[in-house]
């Protein structure tokens, strides 16, 4: 049987290794992960000593492993949190990731060590990659501002922890990352509650040499409001002039990795905040990530690119099933069989020990020489309760579109259908977050509404024959869904997400009852009407 071959990985040649052969680099990452796997009681149970054996792996592997959810891991998975070995990946697991909810009640992924490994790696590619496509090899002479998730001691009482991967990432930075390229303090980024941790951070950055940032974009937005409230404060105070921009503070600030949710609703208020291009400041670039619990997977080795460079020798094997593709045994595709423009369910073999794990989220593929691909949403991030069937990416899109039409930006949002009445048609609710409300929202409306009904067929075909209402859009008062979030999870974090789509009415309505006792300003609302926007 031969072994794959392990290269050493350097930040500037795996992916020249990968994008050279990319077949050949996901199948004997597929066989190396099955043969090292092959003893464990997964393994043993599904052959795959055999596999490993075959002439060819990767069908022999799809033969006899099928598509698991988590609810197939759930008890493993706390077999393993109490110390157990060699159930579904022969590493004794020391880290696990919060994939979704809460440590109580939530998905928990296992994360080995080598994923740990091969993610440090892969950020170090990206940066990498930057400073070789922009020239900006002083990045390093500066420091990194990284906010990472929240980690805590596991409640299965041995040594081990769980939470956010960007936190279990970060607690195992090296020291000397830590102390000579890190901006904040171990102390600070482990703080529990997080509106006083986001105000010691800019408090402990004021004065740095900020170069880059790595963060979730929806909470930079904050981060940025609290940074020039408190240094305009400290202006005051001494009689200095106030800044209105971050660079005015941060002039050396190049990049902002970014990573979590989609940069592009958040795009364009970022560049404002962060402030213009001037002789002294040259373009601000964004370097987007894709990468979940289970891995990190592609990335922007081009900053300011619409897509991403799929990583294919990162620790996973991917597979994709069609989304139309609804049989109970529906066909795996490898990135040798994939077409452009199709959204796909993306599943992953890992060396956690997951294996065609479905991670719940959609992309489609933009190139294949090299493999290039964007997030389309999550598979529950869509609103069918009336056969309209908009996804997540549409209702981005067409956001997206409405704000450039009328000249805005928003910090956040979530859609929920609205019910149908003898007297009212069904359609859908817009709570939306603006950094300036639009004048006239029936317009906003209507920008949007055009939008999906270019992108939608079953919403366009429901908006002609005038059994849909175009989109509601209410504007909340800003701070509101981030009220909303404290409310309703135990801790919030940088990786604490509002939900964009709901197929009913729970977070819609608990929002807006917190925005009718917000007193930062009145709830503003398009007309809706059964006869408007036909």
């Amino acid at each position: 049987m031969k072994r794959r071959k392990h290269y050493t990985i350097t930040p500037w040649n795996v992916v020249a290794k990968f994008t050279a052969e990319p077949l050949r680099t996901q199948r004997d990452l597929l066989l190396d992960l099955v043969y090292r796997a092959r003893d464990t009681e997964w393994g043993q149970r599904l052959g795959f000593s055999e596999i490993a054996a075959s002439e060819d792996v990767v069908s022999s592997y799809q033969s006899a492993v099928p598509l698991h959810e988590y609810g197939d891991y759930r008890s493993d998975i706390d077999r393993v949190r109490r110390g157990e070995s060699n159930v579904f990946w022969p590493d004794r697991f020391e880290h696990f990731a919060v994939s979704s909810g809460t440590v109580s009640e939530g998905r928990i992924i296992p994360v080995s060590r080598e994923m740990l490994k091969r993610n440090r790696s892969f950020s170090l590619t990206a940066a990498w990659h930057y400073m070789n496509s922009t020239g900006h090899f002083d990045l390093p002479f500066g420091r990194v501002l990284s906010v990472p998730g929240r980690v805590e001691a596991d409640a299965f009482g041995r040594e081990a922890i769980v939470g956010e991967v960007s936190g279990l990432l970060a607690s195992v930075s090296p020291r000397i990352i830590q102390t000579f390229v890190e901006a904040v303090p171990r102390r600070i980024l482990n703080h529990p509650i997080w509106d006083e941790k986001l105000n010691a951070i800019v408090d402990s950055t004021l004065e740095m040499d900020i170069r880059s940032i790595v963060m979730v974009p929806s909470w930079a937005i904050v981060l940025f409001q609290k940074l020039i409230a408190r240094y305009n404060a400290r202006s005051n105070a001494r009689h200095r002039e106030c800044v209105q921009t971050v660079r005015e503070i941060w002039p050396n600030l190049r990049v902002f990795f970014s990573g979590g949710v989609a940069l592009s609703s958040y795009r364009d208020l970022l560049i404002q905040q962060i402030g213009p291009p001037d002789i002294d400041a040259p373009d601000m670039d964004f370097v987007e990530s894709y990468g979940a619990s289970e891995g990190f997977f592609s990335f922007q080795e081009v900053p300011n690119q619409h897509d991403m460079l799929l990583h294919l020798d990162n620790g996973v094997f991917f597979e994709f099933v069609r989304i139309d593709d609804t049989s109970p045994e529906p066909i795996r595709h490898t990135i040798s069989e994939i077409e452009l423009g199709i959204p796909y369910r993306i599943m992953v073999t890992t060396c956690s020990g997951l294996w065609s794990y479905g991670i719940g989220d959609i992309i489609e593929f933009t190139n294949t020489n090299p493999y290039r691909i964007i997030v389309a949403g999550r598979t529950s991030e869509v609103i069918d309760k009336y056969g309209e069937a908009m996804y997540g990416d549409e209702a981005r899109s067409a956001l997206e579109y409405a704000c450039r039409e009328s000249g805005t930006t928003v910090h956040d949002y979530h859609v929920a259908p609205t019910d149908l009445t003898s007297d009212t048609l069904p359609g859908h609710l817009w709570l939306i977050e603006f950094d300036g409300v639009p004048p006239d929202l029936n317009l906003f409306s209507e920008f949007m509404d055009s939008h999906l009904r270019s992108v939608n067929r079953h919403y366009a075909i429901r908006r002609e024959s005038r059994a849909f209402l175009p989109p509601e859009i209410v504007a909340v008062p800003n701070g509101t869904f981030y009220q909303w979030l404290t409310v309703t999870r135990a801790s919030v974090s940088a990786q604490s997400k509002i939900p964009r789509l709901s197929g009913d009415r729970l977070i819609a309505d608990a929002v807006l009852s917190i925005s009718r006792n917000n007193t930062l300003h009145p709830v503003e609302t398009a007309s809706n009407s059964p006869n408007r926007g036909t």
